[in-house]
């Protein structure tokens, strides 16, 4: 590998214009010491930074990229639609085609409105469910994160988690009063919580997968028992897809797990790896949203044509046979390859896996909530990650974020990785 000195001067230059030198601040390497590299492609499973340096990439742009970079069909659509227009600001045809395969793929989901942003999906979602119920409470989970909007950024997960912020600077505490917080998988606190307030909650809202702590898959009977107390409660039960959404299944984790929420949150791979959000669920609950009920939200670049064809070729090729159980394959590879080697050293290391997404993370003891996550040893996931980074492997540099495995990995991808880790941790317990 040779020196990133192309990508230092870069994060000089970006720290002069940008706070932090980044856009968002995982991608700074705060958590795992160093300094970040900075991509000029990706073609398939790899990535290529501006030292000429390739990797293997787990990371997938956080989850977008089910395919892999720059899809050859996705890619051509793209090309196609940008030489008819970038954005018009008017319906088009397109939103009506994804919209569909999207309806289709998640009966839950009778009508839906695209946005662009997983942030922009949440907060709207919560302000049409307080519309709909007429109550203004909301419970999250511990460790959960929903994106940055005020009222969200209580106890949450992904950068939060990593950087010890409990709660953001600047969120007035009148935004965040009415923002409840239970344990993940304990449906025992929750039916607390909604005792104690049996008419003020209008939503429970949870990453049916959570997958901002590192990923922390519901316990058995969990999810069901939150769809049967918010019905109890007359609360509705919205399911943050954004990251499980066509990842852990094609109909999401409501599919995989059998439950039907009131409302869905998506957003990553219906856009094809471009910016996009979406909320959908019951038509009863949407015909709520303008131009037809009272609850406004609009957005200048919503539905977006780009956007919607990388969706709709994404969808489309994730449709095809055997798609799921070729990325189950290569996932199941990578996480018993991962535990096996992990036992080798004798040291305390606990894979979690849902599908194709996992994490490793640097402690003795099952993760099922935020408690158990924080846990974890930071720095020896710090030391884990550069040797892996210096291996060609490209791991998300947060021991609270998910690995993502994409169609684009082979075999020797996943055997590469593997063996790049039994070296990265004997040498971190040596």
């Amino acid at each position: 590998m040779k020196e990133p000195e192309r990508s230092r001067q870069l994060f000089l230059e970006a720290q002069r214009y940008l706070p932090g030198g980044v856009d968002s601040p995982v991608r700074a390497f705060k958590a795992v010491g160093g300094q970040p590299l900075f991509i000029t492609r990706g073609e398939g499973a790899r990535l290529y930074d501006a030292d000429g340096n390739d990797y293997i990439d787990f990371v997938g742009s956080w989850g977008p990229l089910i395919l892999g970079h720059s899809h050859p069909q996705v890619a051509a659509a793209l090309k196609a639609a940008v030489e008819r227009g970038t954005s018009f600001g008017a319906p088009t045809e397109l939103e009506t085609t994804l919209a569909g395969m999207i309806c289709s793929a998640m009966p839950s989901i009778e009508m839906i409105r695209f946005v662009n942003s997983g942030t922009e999906a949440a907060m709207t979602a919560l302000r049409l469910a307080r519309a709909y119920t007429g109550r203004d409470k909301i419970i999250k989970f511990a460790g959960g994160y929903h994106g940055h909007a005020d009222g969200l950024l209580v106890k949450g997960g992904s950068g939060l988690a990593t950087l010890s912020i409990a709660d953001s600077a600047g969120v007035p505490p009148d935004y965040a009063r009415n923002t409840l917080v239970a344990p993940y998988n304990d449906p025992e606190a929750v039916e607390q919580l909604l005792q104690h307030n049996p008419a003020g909650i209008g939503a429970v809202i949870v990453e049916p997968v959570a997958a901002n702590m590192g990923v922390v898959p519901p316990n058995p009977g969990f999810l069901a028992q939150l769809r049967q107390l918010t019905w109890e409660f007359g609360a509705l039960l919205i399911f943050d897809e954004v990251i499980t959404g066509f990842r852990v299944a094609y109909g999401g984790a409501q599919g995989l797990y059998g439950i039907t929420p009131d409302l869905t949150c998506l957003g990553k791979i219906i856009g094809g790896g471009l910016p996009v959000g979406a909320y959908g669920g019951r038509r009863e609950i949407m015909e709520m949203i303008a131009p037809l009920g009272p609850v406004y939200q609009a957005g200048t670049l919503s539905g977006n044509p780009l956007v919607m064809t990388a969706g709709i070729e994404t969808i489309k090729l994730l449709g095809q046979s055997g798609v799921y159980e070729q990325l189950e394959a290569r996932s199941s590879a990578l996480a018993e390859g991962i535990e096996q080697v992990a036992a080798g050293a004798g040291i305390g290391r606990h894979v979690s896996r849902v599908a194709s997404l996992l994490t490793l993370f640097f402690s003795d003891q099952t993760v099922t909530d935020y408690q158990s996550a924080s846990q974890s040893d930071t720095v020896a996931f710090g030391r884990f990650f550069q040797d892996l980074l210096s291996e060609g492997i490209y791991w998300p540099p947060s021991q609270f974020e998910a690995a993502f495995v994409s169609l684009a990995h082979s075999d020797r991808d996943i055997q590469t990785a593997i063996k790049a880790v039994e070296r990265a941790l004997a040498h971190s317990t040596g």
